[in-house]
């Protein structure tokens, strides 16, 4: 079974319209649908917005439905000219940027206490989509000095608030992980927040269409 973990429930629709959903339930205060869809059997989980939500949603998942690799997918921030706005893209790392042990440990901005690079690896489709690196925190901000550190010294090209701790859930758990990103806004051209909302439903809409191509290969 496939476990999808997505903050929004505005994210998840994109899914669960396409989606014969068996049952849902509420487990810890998170929705969950379990179902059928492009002919994979599939657990849903609307985990809500931030790292600490996410890591419990993925959790959730591994634990009480014995999913064997996670999928997450949704809309979030590009950082640089590779990121266009509304495209989709595949998440080939990701480090979640406002962990730093840094003076502790001496290593690098986002590295794990238990491990000893910042970037998590993720699987990787075979579908022509081009592959990015994810910085996550628990912020959504236009702070130059947030984009100086996923810029110049992380080389990030996407942030979310969730991506980095579902990666680091699934690790703990050695399930594969893939991720997906439609760019809702891109630092740089504007408030984010209003890129936000003028640019979300387009964003969704390029990866609904691609979300089939991508369950044929979980």
């Amino acid at each position: 079974m496939i476990g999808v973990v997505i903050a929004m429930q505005s994210e998840a629709d994109i899914l669960l319209s396409d989606m014969k959903i068996e049952r849902s339930l509420e487990i810890s205060g998170k929705h969950v649908f379990v179902g059928e869809a492009y002919s994979k059997e599939i657990a849903l989980c609307v985990c809500g917005v931030g790292k600490v939500n996410a890591a419990l949603g993925t959790q959730l998942l591994i634990s009480k439905f014995d999913v064997d690799k996670l999928f997450n997918f949704g809309v979030a921030g590009g950082l640089n000219a590779d990121t266009k706005l509304c495209e989709v893209y595949q998440i080939g790392a990701a480090v979640q940027f406002d962990f730093d042990l840094t003076q502790l440990n001496g290593t690098k901005i986002g590295t794990l206490d238990e491990y000893s690079e910042n970037y998590l690896q993720l699987s990787h489709f075979n579908a022509p989509f081009a592959v990015r690196q994810l910085g996550t925190s628990d912020r959504f901000n236009d702070s130059p000095v947030d984009f100086a550190l996923l810029t110049q010294t992380l080389n990030a090209d996407i942030r979310d608030m969730e991506g980095g701790a579902i990666v680091q859930a699934a690790h703990a758990a050695k399930l594969p992980v893939f991720s997906v990103k439609a760019i809702s806004d891109v630092a740089g051209s504007g408030s984010t927040t209003e890129q936000f909302l003028v640019n979300k439903s387009k964003a969704l809409e390029n990866l609904k269409t691609a979300l089939p191509i991508f369950f044929e290969e979980l």
